[in-house]
């Protein structure tokens, strides 16, 4: 294929994408952007006022680039494990792909960039709100790292969304791996609390959750507060961008769970 070729297959199923979340908008952006004001309003108004201070900042403003974080997770994984898993049982369009000139990075590129658009907007629309409970604008420490720390992880989670949709046989199996393992890894990831308030045993465990490390420099950005060095949670989320890429490009290279 020419790269205006591939450039038109990228921007076909990017589009088709696109214009599917905002003709459902009420699905895809409002249940996040909800459900993050009620939490800004329990941690804030109830409990914020109770617990004060975190590592020396005001608790409300420590616990919003957690649930921005939180809100990206969730919405760029379930964006492209949905959009895949549809295409392999429901529109079959993914037969059509699989067939075409298309080559495997570029399929993965297609659905994933899909995951980011959405996981990105919907952070950008969590923290919008968030100016309302707190005046995080005035401490935001360094924008590139909050934005380069954002599209990453959409992508890194997109990735990981991916995986979920190609394995999937059944609706049921979307919903298992954000339920009982996502979902526990992300709370448990740092986005109420410091590392260092917990107990040593404690600690080790939360080390052990990459997601920690996603939380820890996003937050850097915004507050230049950080648990551990920048740069060990930047290597910790390249790696498993590298490694999460590798694993789709052998599954699709493969047809391992496509072909039937």
């Amino acid at each position: 294929m020419t790269p205006y070729q591939l450039w038109i297959s990228f921007y076909t199923m990017l589009r088709k994408d696109v214009v599917r979340m905002f003709r459902i908008w009420v699905q895809t952006f409002l249940p996040s952007v909800i459900t993050s004001v009620l939490y800004f309003l329990v941690f804030g108004t109830i409990l914020g006022s109770r617990i004060g201070q975190m590592q020396g900042v005001d608790y409300m403003t420590f616990v919003v680039p957690g649930l921005v974080m939180l809100a990206i997770v969730t919405t760029s994984y379930a964006n492209t494990s949905f959009m895949f898993f549809t295409s392999k049982f429901f529109a079959r369009s993914i037969d059509e792909l699989l067939v075409s000139p298309t080559p495997p990075w570029l399929l993965i590129a297609g659905f994933v960039a899909g995951g980011v658009v959405r996981g990105v907007l919907v952070g950008a629309l969590v923290l919008t709100v968030s100016l309302f409970f707190t005046a995080l604008q005035l401490t935001i420490h360094n924008a590139l790292i909050i934005l380069g720390f954002a599209v990453l992880t959409a992508l890194v989670f997109a990735l990981a969304g991916l995986v979920n949709g190609i394995y999937a046989k059944s609706i049921d199996g979307i919903n298992i791996v954000p339920t009982f393992v996502l979902t526990p890894l992300v709370y448990l990831g740092g986005i109420f609390y410091s590392v260092h308030a917990l107990p040593e045993w404690w600690q080790w465990i939360t080390y052990a959750n990459p997601l920690f490390y996603l939380i820890n420099g996003f937050r850097y950005g915004f507050l230049g507060l950080a648990d551990i060095p920048l740069a060990v949670s930047l290597l910790v989320l390249l790696a498993l961008m590298a490694a999460l890429a590798a694993v789709n490009w052998y599954l699709i290279r493969t047809g391992l769970g496509l072909r039937q």
